[in-house]
């Protein structure tokens, strides 16, 4: 099994979604988070100050997968979360030892 953890920019969410539930991805968790990167942050001006806003707002999302769909869940979120811009997200990947659903009891692929 795999933990597939992604932060994306928050205009792609609906979209990533979108692909993630067409390719039967029904488990996925979302919170809203803000970091910063190669992005840097973005020069604004409030009431005549210039100021730097470096902590970006992103989505991040955590995906439990058997390790046969971890491929298409990580080829869906880098298509569906890309803008071809700086700041797109980055999807990171771990090794999950063990999944229990605490409802049933069962474990494992079962479990996800």
């Amino acid at each position: 099994m795999k933990f597939v953890t992604a932060v994306i920019k928050p205009l792609k969410f609906t979209e990533v979604k979108a692909a993630l539930s067409r390719a039967g991805i029904s488990g996925l968790t979302v919170s809203e988070v803000s970091g910063i990167g190669r992005q840097k942050g973005e020069t604004e001006v409030y009431r005549g100050a210039e100021y730097t806003a470096n902590m970006l707002p992103k989505i991040k999302l955590e995906i439990a997968v058997s390790d046969a769909f971890a491929d298409t869940v990580i080829a869906i979120l880098k298509d569906a979360a890309s803008t071809g811009e700086i700041g797109d997200g980055k999807v990171f990947v771990f090794d999950l030892a063990e999944a229990h659903r605490v409802r049933t009891g069962e474990q494992g692929d079962l479990a996800l």
